[in-house]
């Protein structure tokens, strides 16, 4: 791989909330894996990302957001990933909330940004793609 423009993105189906939980109350009973479940803990929170639908309503939460996946297992030694992304997306006046893994990276959009954020990301060399899912 040449470019990390190579790397295409995948739209995921699932809305999105980001939570903000107090830092000693676990993972809750409504939190469950789908898209992504993402849960950080610092000395002073809880975040979770989690799908929009599960969150309740009382849940202090920022709602509407978009998932891109960068599609492949990303090597540890590759660079500017990240960047790559957020530059065009800043520059789009796009912001981002960016997860990664071990195996990848994810950042989301807000939902009313998404073509916004698809129109740079392609411009900017990318490849983004809905998700299909293939065993329906």
């Amino acid at each position: 791989m040449s470019r990390v423009t190579d790397l295409p993105l995948v739209i995921l189906p699932d809305r999105m909330a980001i939570c903000r939980l107090p830092v000693d109350s676990g993972q809750p009973d409504w939190a469950k894996p789908g898209d992504l479940l993402a849960m950080v803990w610092t000395r002073d929170e809880l975040s979770l990302v989690c799908q929009e639908r599960l969150v309740p309503p009382e849940v202090r939460a920022e709602r509407g957001w978009r998932l891109l996946q960068v599609q492949g297992s990303l090597d540890f030694s590759l660079v500017g990933v990240l960047a790559s992304i957020a530059v065009p997306l800043a520059r789009a006046g796009v912001s981002i909330f960016a997860i990664s893994t071990f195996d990848t990276d994810y950042i989301l959009v807000k939902a009313d940004s998404l073509e916004r954020a698809v129109d740079a990301l392609t411009q900017a060399g990318f490849l983004v793609l809905n998700y299909v899912n293939l065993s329906t």
